[in-house]
């Protein structure tokens, strides 16, 4: 915003004219920087915290902007593949990657590989020495909070499905967890894109006429940081999924293991889903009780360790780490419960 660029803070004293109509004077600077003049129109918009904004125009496109990546002797996949992830979070629109041309196949291996796992990149040109890439989503259009509802989801359904696999030796649906995690990063990276978006343009609605963040850059600070947690409670579904391998063995698993691991899977599920119903609903209350409903959870956890720690060998340091990840991931569902309170906190309408 235009308005942004000056440093210093300057003040108008309103007038009245014609007794309905209030008036006031704009810095001259400000007007002849954004080319306007007398008799031009200018766009207001009001935020919740009642300031208001002015611009020369309105902002129909947001620009694209451009990152390039000089890559001569790279040769790790992990290293190349983190630099695109950050410049997709960063919110580049174009990534363009030059190369030499024995790197060319590589290059293109891991930039299609790119494509696979985030949402919208596509390679649009190639030459010997270079690859361009541009991400045909619209993050002006993207709601936040079905992103976050579509993470719920799939997380939950995977710590179902881990626990199930795990429950019945199912190694094919155990797999089938570890891939859904990638689905999470997906989600979790665009709504991170979201955030830096939003960053930069607080006031833009996008073609659906919404604003993503609810006219509060500070909730979808909140939803970056809920999308995070959510994010962790996926990695602990995969965890559980992929100690399975380690527990199909010809010994069954002892049964009350078992029943105490399914019963601490349902109070996950439970805290989970309460939380989460908490943020969706802005429900204080229901927020603090799945915070507080942890303490039963703990105990749950506790008497599981205990039973675990009389196991050997690999199978105790699987039926460990496979408790140790239905404890950790409670607390991240209360982590999501206390921003399910700050959001609701921040964006609850002020008594008149």
């Amino acid at each position: 915003m235009l308005g942004s660029r000056l440093s210093a803070l300057e003040s108008r004293k309103l007038q009245l004219a014609g007794g309905s109509t209030y008036l006031v004077s704009l810095p001259k600077r400000w007007v002849l920087g954004a080319g306007l003049k007398a008799g031009d129109t200018v766009f207001l918009e009001t935020s919740r915290d009642g300031s208001v904004s002015i611009r020369p125009n309105v902002r129909d496109r947001v620009e694209v902007r451009r990152k390039i990546f000089d890559v001569h002797e790279e040769d790790n996949r992990d290293h190349l593949l983190r630099k695109l992830v950050g410049a997709y979070v960063g919110g580049f629109g174009l990534i363009e990657i030059r190369f030499p041309p024995a790197n060319a196949s590589f290059i293109r291996r891991v930039a299609r590989e790119f494509c696979r796992l985030v949402i919208g990149p596509e390679v649009i040109e190639e030459t010997k020495t270079s690859l361009v890439i541009q991400d045909l989503s619209d993050a002006t259009d993207l709601v936040v909070d079905k992103c976050l509802r579509r993470m719920q989801l799939t997380v939950r359904a995977m710590l179902e499905d881990s626990v199930s696999a795990l429950r019945n030796g199912d190694q094919q649906l155990a797999h089938d967890v570890e891939l859904r995690g990638q689905d999470v990063n997906r989600l979790y990276w665009m709504i991170a894109k979201q955030y830096h978006f939003t960053q930069a343009y607080p006031f833009h609605n996008g073609s659906n006429g919404h604003n993503a963040s609810n006219g509060s850059t500070a909730a979808v600070t909140g939803y970056l940081l809920i999308a995070r947690h959510l994010e962790r409670i996926g990695r602990h579904a995969r965890r559980i999924a992929a100690n399975c391998r380690a527990l199909s063995g010809e010994k069954p698993l002892d049964s009350k293991v078992l029943k105490e691991i399914d019963d601490a899977r349902q109070s996950l599920v439970s805290l989970l889903d309460m939380a989460f119903g908490a943020l969706v609903t802005r429900n204080i209350v229901l927020a603090n009780e799945a915070i507080d409903a942890r303490g039963n959870h703990e105990k749950l956890i506790e008497t599981l360790t205990h039973r675990v720690a009389g196991k050997r060998g690999e199978e105790l340091l699987a039926l460990a780490n496979v408790v140790d990840s239905l404890g950790r991931a409670a607390v991240y569902t209360s982590e999501i419960a206390e921003q399910g309170i700050d959001i609701a906190v921040m964006t609850e309408p002020e008594p008149t």
